[in-house]
């Protein structure tokens, strides 16, 4: 108790020296905090935006499907599995998807696309499908006034093939009977860019996919929209040995998209290599404004030898300085930080061009606040004080009294 009461008595008497220091930690605080916000939070929009684009949280598939894409191989009981997956509180929307490789015809022209059914309604809960559409209308379960399935097309096959809404779209594939699949589809929309994921995809319901491709109730991949993408891995992997069907994979969102995620991890080696380069400048002047208090109080020292205080108590009080002074100046940072990472979190900031990352366009950057964003910017700055408070005092613990009250 008697060593804590020196210290902040030491603080209060040096309050000029003990103000450089906080403004000097705080300022460490701050700009650890600010950068660590701009990277989560740019991180997690990024992946919200690439997930919910069409990849979703965590998918599904028959065994090595995912690397091996195949017609053959298909999910049985596909409705009695979304079922299941829904009654999990994590769980936001289920949706199912065939694909089928198939030759689009229209007007003069043929061109190979990505055919894709889908269930209307649990896509647009799932994706953001249904915002992408700029033409015409969404895609329905039902069959066109004349008699067609609906097929929504991607933007660049459509401008090859020459077709708009209203038009008719010929699709040529194999069927999963070893037939050769052809119908005759209605255009009700475009969707996406030229330059989006959709662009060369035709969008059919899973009744009329079914039966282009001459396909029962069987599916080739379920996709799951999570509350959250960092909940992906550990729902892969429960969901995973609760299945009773060994040959279903589950996968979540980075093992589904491999490159996505190593560039991503590749980017946020590179800001830590900066945060290091702050951490290790604020240290350095951490380090100085200390030493440089330690040599001035050199007679103090010497007197509190000579009346026979431990060299292990000179050392509680240097560190108890510092440690006091670091929860200072956490909390300055703190109340600074908050509001600027608030409003960066809430507004962001436009970047003057996207960036496109894995065929998506990120066009702002945001800002997040949570437990990592607030409390690693304090482990920070708490433990590199204290780790380079030890040279000055241990220092102060070793000094000699006499020598110490012998100095000018």
């Amino acid at each position: 108790m008697l060593i804590l009461k020196l210290a902040l008595r030491n603080i209060q008497r040096n309050r000029r020296r003990s103000l450089l220091t906080v403004l000097s930690m705080g300022g460490g605080y701050f700009l650890l905090s600010l950068m660590l916000s701009m990277t989560e939070g740019s991180y997690s929009n990024m992946i919200d935006l690439f997930t919910r684009d069409h990849t979703g949280h965590v998918q599904i598939h028959k065994s090595n499907y995912l690397d091996r894409p195949s017609l053959f191989k298909r999910i049985n009981n596909s409705a009695a599995l979304i079922a299941l997956i829904q009654e999990d509180p994590q769980v936001v929307s289920v949706t199912a998807r065939i694909y089928g490789p198939s030759l689009a015809y229209g007007k003069n022209k043929t061109f190979p696309a990505n055919v894709i059914g889908i269930d209307p309604q649990r896509e647009s809960a799932t994706t953001y499908l249904k915002k992408k559409v700029n033409q015409g209308v969404y895609l329905s379960n039902g069959m066109t006034v004349n008699g067609y399935f609906p097929a929504m097309m991607g933007k660049a096959l459509a401008k090859n093939l020459h077709l708009n809404v209203g038009d008719e779209l010929v699709l040529i594939s194999q069927g999963v009977d070893g037939s050769i699949a052809n119908d005759i589809f209605e255009v009700v929309a475009i969707v996406g860019t030229s330059e989006s994921y959709e662009r060369m995809n035709v969008y059919l319901s899973l009744n009329g996919m079914r039966q282009f491709l001459s396909m029962g109730g069987q599916v080739h991949e379920l996709v799951i929209s999570l509350h959250h993408h960092s909940l992906a891995q550990k729902f892969s992997e429960n969901l995973q040995s609760t299945l009773q069907q060994d040959d279903l994979k589950v996968s979540s969102w980075q093992q589904v998209e491999k490159v996505f995620y190593k560039s991503m991890q590749l980017d946020k080696k590179g800001n830590y290599v900066s945060m290091g380069i702050i951490i290790f400048i604020v240290s350095i002047g951490v380090l100085n404004t200390v030493l440089m208090g330690t040599l001035e109080r050199t007679r103090e020292f010497g007197v509190l030898r000579a009346i026979g205080t431990q060299p292990v108590g000179i050392f509680k009080l240097i560190m108890l300085e510092s440690l006091f002074l670091s929860l200072v100046s956490c909390f300055s940072g703190l109340l600074v930080s908050l509001p600027v990472n608030y409003w960066l979190t809430v507004e962001g900031i436009a970047m003057p061009q996207p960036v496109d990352m894995g065929g998506v366009l990120f066009e702002s950057m945001r800002g997040e606040i949570s437990w990592f964003t607030i409390g690693v910017p304090a482990l920070v700055v708490i433990g590199s004080t204290l780790l380079v408070s030890l040279i000055p005092g241990i220092r102060a613990a070793r000094i000699s009294p006499l020598q110490a009250l012998q100095a000018v």
